[in-house]
């Protein structure tokens, strides 16, 4: 029960003590009546309330939509980002094979010019030759290098020196050619490394143009992730905006139909409590009305102050009893590997059991038998100590405890702590429970 519904009730068992009190036969008169709704305005208001809270319902699909599309661009982001990595990579090795087909092709075109000298100097050696054998006035092979022997002897001196120097002739015209096949080979190699040297040129210079498209391309997809983050911002405001709207227009008129019938009793109360004292004007009526509502709305104020004197606790799966934290138990899987088996702490139900044994409630450690602990009412009519339930799959697994404001308090996940946070709607069950 509200504070100012106890403070009304307060107020009626103060008027109620007045009128004991008060002499026989002296009037008291009735406060006025706060206003009532009629049945039509009340269903007229659940049905806009139906109405919101589908709104409402729409707009955390379309939170959970967008919040969908910004993890996927965030993978797409990474994606183009390691298309620029790559990139740079390629461009690092295609330069460096630049380079190496550029000294290539400067070495081989270093060695064609040793080759051009070594022809140049094989020409040479032909051309003095040939001179020298002008200058003797005789040609290789000709029958006037024969004339004017004086004896077959000197004939054949004569034949074994035009042999010799024959042979000199072949062995420069040899080795002329070899330069010149060299040359031709060198020549070749040349242009081959030349043309692989241009080859990796277009290839550094493709990969460069490739990485500055795809870093182009990684700084526009984080330009829409901003904006597409700063949009998500704005969904996220209108729903709760279009929640909070929803559960003021679902309760005002119920609370003022519930304000009119508490002070139908009250009046009720009041005029038995004066036609007593009409009769027994000793007697003292000082009664307990409202002491059970009262005493359960300290129940759900012992349960949150029980949840938040957790936090900070870290989470441990399987963690928690209704004494406090215990060490978490072993899953075999994401659990495990953040140590939840060593530590000391609660899980999301591990919470809840604690929180509501101040209350005098024992629940199972288990968030989906915790969600048919008690009533379930719709969201748009959650109060403050009502569990929340979020589910996927029609699964039930995470409860946590509403604080009132949009606010709860929950263990939220492995390698966490206990929190206060905003409520999530992404996910919610479409229902609170209410223990007390």
């Amino acid at each position: 029960m509200s504070t100012s519904r106890v403070g009304r009730r307060i107020g009626a068992l103060a008027l109620l003590s007045a009128v004991g009190l008060a002499s026989t036969g002296t009037g008291v008169a009735v406060p006025p009546p706060p206003p009532n709704p009629s049945d039509a305005e009340i269903q007229s208001g659940e049905a806009d309330a139906e109405r919101t809270a589908g709104r409402a319902g729409e707009l955390a699909n379309r939170l959970a939509d967008a919040e969908s599309r910004l993890v996927g661009l965030q993978s797409q982001v990474e994606v183009k980002m390691e298309d620029a990595n790559k990139a740079r990579v390629d461009l690092q090795r295609a330069e460096t094979a630049y380079g190496r087909a550029r000294l290539a092709a400067d070495a081989a075109a270093a060695e064609a010019r040793a080759a051009a000298q070594q022809i140049e100097a094989q020409r040479s050696r032909l051309d003095q030759f040939a001179a020298s054998s002008y200058r003797q006035g005789s040609r290789l092979g000709s029958i006037t290098a024969y004339v004017g022997a004086r004896n077959p002897q000197e004939v054949l001196e004569r034949a074994s020196l035009l042999d010799a120097l024959s042979d000199s002739q072949l062995d420069v015209l040899d080795d002329l050619e070899r330069a010149r096949i060299e040359k031709v080979n060198k020549d070749s190699l040349t242009r081959a490394a030349l043309q692989e040297a241009e080859a990796r040129r277009r290839a550094a210079d493709e990969a460069r143009a490739t990485a500055e498209a795809a870093q182009q391309a990684a700084v526009q997809a984080r330009a829409q992730q901003a904006v597409q983050a700063q949009s998500l911002q704005a969904d996220r405001d209108a729903v709760q905006a279009e929640l909070d709207a929803a559960r003021s227009r679902v309760s005002g008129l119920q609370t003022q139909r519930e304000d009119y019938q508490e002070w139908v009793q009250d009046k009720a109360r009041e005029e038995q409590a004066a036609a007593a004292a009409a009769a027994k004007p000793s007697q003292n009526h000082s009664g307990g009305s409202g002491q059970s509502s009262a005493s359960s709305s300290g129940d759900v104020e012992a349960v949150i102050s029980r949840a938040l004197s957790q936090l900070g606790m870290p989470y441990a799966w399987g963690g928690g009893n209704s004494r406090g934290p215990t060490r978490g138990i072993r899953d075999g899987g994401v659990a495990d590997s953040y140590g939840d088996y060593a530590k000391i702490g609660f899980d999301c139900s591990g919470l809840m059991i604690y929180a509501f044994a101040a209350g005098g409630v024992s629940l199972d450690h288990y968030s989906g038998y915790q969600a048919q602990s008690g009533k379930r009412v719709p969201l748009s009519q959650m109060r403050r100590g009502d569990m929340l339930f979020w589910n996927d799959g029609g699964r039930i697994h995470h409860v946590a405890l509403y604080l009132g404001g949009g606010k709860m308090v929950e263990a939220p996940y492995s390698g966490s702590r206990v929190r206060v946070t905003s409520v999530r709607y992404s996910g919610i069950a479409p229902y609170a429970v209410r223990v007390l």
